[in-house]
């Protein structure tokens, strides 16, 4: 009678082994399965990325490759465009289209969005993402460089929405993810211009996801602030103490815009002390918060 019941013990054991040794193979295995349906059903989602060539442009393209989007790159650095589109081929196997183009001539927007609907190719997510910054006081600041910026950031921008938006509204489906700045919530000094396009950007996003909505598009605003991409270089920007305690790299901030834009949120400021610093504009005079930022963005 012991001798059996050892047996039995022994068995049971000898089972549960097994299956505690069988569960980590499984575990990968529904993983691997879960991943391959997700790209399986992604593999005919187009994604359009504007300002792909660097920054979050490419940081999005990456992203999306992995989920198995088809990617549609688009840019004035043709080089830079071919090497991401070459690199996201060999390592997911993505279909890459590459489109140089310089989107602040709204005729460049034009011509790209009727070339696409030539070749049948149907935007189903649009990431209006380029755009390019300017800081220096308002009168000292060439007046053609400003109004180069208002035609990127707004004026190509909203064509830009608004010819792939009509699209999306006759299909009954599809998203658009606005990039705009943590910025667009307060002026700051010495960036006086750049804010106010980014406040247009945020406020275009707020009405348009009300209004798409009901046509079964979403539109959600990316409120990133200073984040580690070589736009602040390139806008001439002065990376002061106070910005390097905000800095985030590219790849948290596109994954919170990614999460926002899929869940149908209406915008999304990715990072805790990002969050922390918008929350002030509300909870705080104007005079004061306006106050500390202009400290915090030029001293």
């Amino acid at each position: 009678m012991l001798k059996d019941q050892w047996s039995v013990k022994l068995q049971t054991v000898g089972l549960q082994s097994c299956l505690k040794a069988r569960m980590p193979a499984t575990s990968s295995i529904t993983a691997a399965s879960t991943k391959a349906n997700i790209m399986a059903t992604n593999i005919d989602s187009w994604v359009l990325i504007t300002g792909a060539s660097s920054g979050f442009g490419e940081e999005f393209a990456r992203q999306y490759a992995a989920k198995g989007h088809p990617l549609i790159l688009v840019a004035r650095r043709l080089d830079r465009l071919q090497a991401l589109a070459a690199a996201l081929q060999q390592e997911w196997g993505t279909r890459v289209i590459v489109e140089q183009a310089d989107l602040s001539d709204t005729a460049a927007v034009q011509a790209l969005h009727a070339s696409l609907r030539e070749r049948a190719i149907e935007v189903e997510i649009l990431i209006n993402n380029a755009g390019h910054g300017l800081q220096g006081t308002f009168l000292d600041t060439p007046m053609q460089s400003a109004l180069d910026m208002l035609q990127l950031d707004i004026a190509s921008l909203t064509v830009m929405t608004r010819l792939f938006g009509e699209d999306m509204r006759a299909r009954g489906h599809g998203k658009i993810l606005l990039v705009a700045s943590m910025l667009a919530y307060f002026g700051v000094e010495n960036m006086a211009v750049y804010g106010a396009a980014k406040a247009y950007v945020l406020r275009l996003g707020d009405a348009l996801h009300r209004e798409f909505k009901r046509d079964g598009v979403t539109v959600t605003s990316l409120c990133p602030g200073m984040s580690d991409t070589g736009f602040a270089q390139a806008a001439k920007q002065k990376i002061t103490w106070g910005l390097k305690l905000l800095m985030m790299k590219p790849a948290p901030v596109v994954r919170a815009g990614i999460r926002a834009l899929h869940a149908g949120r209406v915008s999304v400021v990715p990072g805790f002390n990002n969050q922390a610093a918008v929350a002030m504009v509300w909870a705080t005079p104007r005079w004061l918060h306006q106050a500390l930022f202009a400290r915090v963005m030029n001293s």
